[in-house]
């Protein structure tokens, strides 16, 4: 079977800058396509190659310290309790003398076919249907994607012959690799080992290559494998007997699926092939693991925060979409990952604080340890990780209804999430407090430090939590603390200027200037009750939004987009159309490459959380969902913040809490929505004007319903 290729966007430039490449990944491997008529490159990765380079330590054992440090942040001694810290980390081991990262996730090495000569015309593109990344000039086609079936990098050269090499990446490791490359007639291996890593499991990789030359083509596979092994073994594993296009056929049919699930019409806006490059990004970099900072790819050694995944946001970022899109399974490798490092969580807790339950550092790579921290960046007091992660679990049920990952792997998670908060929390007059604590990464502009106590977003995620145990597992013998609990967290606190404020001291001044906005946690996710049944509170969050967006859209800011992408998706929460669309405009404009992978920064550092975070702001402006419960109604808002620039579209293939799919198309004159559920539910619709309607649904009947505007 031929599948056709038809490049989604197209660019007459060629680059020797990875950052610019186009990509391709199956979740496990990653491909940058890149070079010129001259030579065409191919750098691979694999989610689980990261260079061992500081040994992992336990955290640092400030249980012993503890009492000591809650006086000091209740004394507004910020700057010292961060350093106390430092400080006994120090003492007890050398090591913390110096800030300490996790690993980098490193390229595997570099494939590079040399044509036997040059020519013009050269252009390129990707195809997000296929996967496939086209690269083309005179009568020279070269197609590549990496395949989800296989598990190989496919690449097809028609019309040229050449050479092909295999290398390590440009660059120079921060420890030494010894790197080796075996030829067996036309086949590779690159065999790459790590010496004197004595504390990790992973001592190497191979990177094999088979070229196989007809009179037509030259078809190349290529796979990398951590893990020592020999050549002629790692060779033996690749596929065989099968060409090009019967290896593209397996693929496509998986990764088209995943792709084709949600579709956007906007009329030709600009935003609607972004919206596809997002999804498309995000689903070639979740594989057995979910996309680090730079996905599945990698052309450094020593990628910006190690390209590990950092959970104060990023990665929360980077999966915001998957679900309310139609690809639940991409959020499994989240849950992976966390199962995986849960014993180190575990060790953080008790080294931490002596208590049970566990702590997600902010920073995640093949260790799960509270090892990066400093007198700045105070991030062994930021606790909320565990809670904020929690979601992720809930939401996963509440899209898919799945009970058996319920019973099995969400509410374990979500009691011993609970157990932590249960024994950090101090009752300080009848009212729970939050001691020490950490809004990440901003400081109070009243104080200058990150440290802290009493972070709005602490409140918000354990109250998240709380509620979620409490509408789930309603009968557990914890069910009573969750209880209490819940009802002595404190209130919302408003600020002078009418905002809803970031810390619930007043003496903690918001600071509007800066990348991230933890307390607007709720409007990125269901909710919260508290601020949907009082109007002040909702108008306080919207001051809040508009406040964050002004700095945004000025010219100050700079760094990290998916933070802007976060205010816009709370700004369509909170019905903020114009505002929602004012961030999404800057999104698309400052933060997206020509080869349409985003960056961290305005044209500055490839990075794929934005490649999430677009789309969910998108989807956010058009639908909205609250948390069921089991055979509870849905409550469904539809078009909540449609901007007057999309005067007429469509998007299909949404979903939304309580097992809900929705096609929604739009004009000047109706709204037309068809509903399908995966079980028998009444769902609560809410219209643009505000109108509702309820409707009972028999599972997998369409119902369709149309509303004038």
């Amino acid at each position: 079977m031929k599948i056709d290729v038809n490049p989604s966007f197209v660019l007459d430039d060629a680059t020797e800058d990875w950052e610019h490449a186009l990509i391709t990944g199956n979740g496990r491997q990653g491909a940058l396509c890149y070079g010129t008529p001259a030579a065409l490159r191919f750098t691979l990765a694999h989610e689980g190659l990261f260079q061992p380079i500081t040994e992992p330590l336990p955290a640092p054992p400030t249980a012993t310290i503890l009492p000591r440090l809650r006086e000091l942040i209740a004394t507004s001694r910020f700057a010292e309790a961060a350093q106390a810290v430092c400080d006994v980390a120090a003492a007890a081991h050398a090591g913390y003398e110096e800030t300490r990262w996790i690993d980098p996730l490193i390229p595997a090495g570099t494939l590079t076919f040399t044509p036997a000569a040059a020519g013009g015309g050269y252009v390129r593109g990707t195809d997000f249907t296929t996967g496939v990344v086209r690269q083309s000039w005179d009568d020279v086609v070269c197609d590549a994607f990496v395949s989800r079936v296989d598990d190989v990098l496919a690449v097809r050269i028609r019309g040229a012959g050449g050479t092909v090499r295999v290398g390590l990446a440009d660059g120079e490791p921060e420890r030494p690799i010894d790197a080796s490359v075996v030829e067996l007639g036309d086949d590779l291996v690159l065999t790459g080992s790590f010496p004197s890593v004595e504390w990790s499991g992973l001592r190497g990789w191979t990177l094999a290559v088979r070229v196989t030359r007809t009179t037509e083509e030259i078809l190349i596979l290529a796979r990398v494998s951590p893990g020592l092994r020999s050549a002629e073994e790692a060779l033996a594993a690749l596929p065989s007997g099968r060409g090009f296009d019967e290896l593209l056929a397996a693929h496509a049919a998986v990764h088209g699926d995943l792709f084709g699930r949600c579709t956007l019409d906007l009329g030709g806006d600009p935003v609607e092939r972004l919206f596809d490059a997002g999804r498309y990004a995000i689903i070639s970099s979740s594989g057995d693991r979910p996309p680090t900072l730079q996905g599945v790819w990698s052309g450094s050694y020593s990628p910006p925060w190690r390209s590990g995944w950092t959970v104060d946001g990023n990665l929360q970022a980077a999966m915001l979409s998957v679900h309310s899109t139609g690809t639940p399974s991409l959020m499994t490798p989240v849950f992976s990952l966390i199962s995986a490092l849960m014993e180190d969580f575990r060790a953080n807790a008790s080294d931490l604080y002596d208590i049970s339950g566990f702590v997600v550092p902010a920073h995640l790579g093949n260790h799960g340890r509270q090892n990066h921290f400093g007198p700045v960046w105070c991030l062994t007091f930021w606790t909320a990780g565990a809670a904020w992660l929690g979601r992720l679990y809930v939401d996963h049920w509440q899209y898919t209804g799945d009970a058996a990952f319920l019973s099995a792997v969400a509410l374990p998670y979500l009691r011993s999430a609970a157990a932590f908060y249960l024994d950090f929390v101090r009752m300080i007059d009848g009212r729970a407090s939050f001691n020490p604590s950490y809004s990440p990464e901003n400081h109070p502009s009243s104080t200058g430090a990150q440290a802290c106590l009493d972070a709005t977003m602490d409140r918000q995620v354990v109250a998240d939590l709380l509620r979620s145990l409490l509408a789930l597992d309603a009968t557990h013998p914890d069910a009573p603390r969750w209880r209490t609990l819940l009802d002595a967290l404190p209130p919302y606190r408003v600020n002078e200027a009418g905002e809803l404020a970031e810390w619930l001291d007043p003496a903690l001044a918001d600071n509007h200037e800066h990348r991230h906005c933890s307390h607007f946690y709720p409007f990125w996710y269901a909710g919260d009750p508290d601020v949907d049944a009082d109007p002040a509170l909702a108008a306080a969050a919207a001051r809040a939004v508009r406040s964050r967006l002004h700095w945004w859209l000025g010219s100050a800011s700079d760094e990290m987009g998916y933070g802007l992408a976060l205010v816009g998706v709370a700004a369509a929460h909170l019905g903020l159309a114009a505002e929602s669309h004012e961030a999404l405009t800057r999104l698309a404009s400052a933060y997206w490459r020509p080869n349409l992978v985003p960056t961290h920064n305005r044209d500055h550092m490839f990075n794929v959380d934005v490649a999430g975070a677009l789309p969910a702001l998108i989807v956010a402006m058009l639908l909205q969902s609250e948390d069921v419960t089991a055979d509870g109604p849905a409550r469904i808002r539809l078009l909540p913040a449609l901007p007057p620039a999309w005067r007429a579209g469509s998007i299909r293939g949404l979903w939304a809490r309580g097992q809900i799919i929705l096609d929604i198309s739009w004009d000047a004159m109706s709204l037309t929505a068809i509903l399908k559920s995966r079980i028998n539910r009444r769902v609560h619709l809410t219209f643009p004007d505000g109108t509702q309607t309820t409707r009972t649904l028999t599972a997998a009947t369409p119902v369709s319903l149309t509303h004038p505007r």
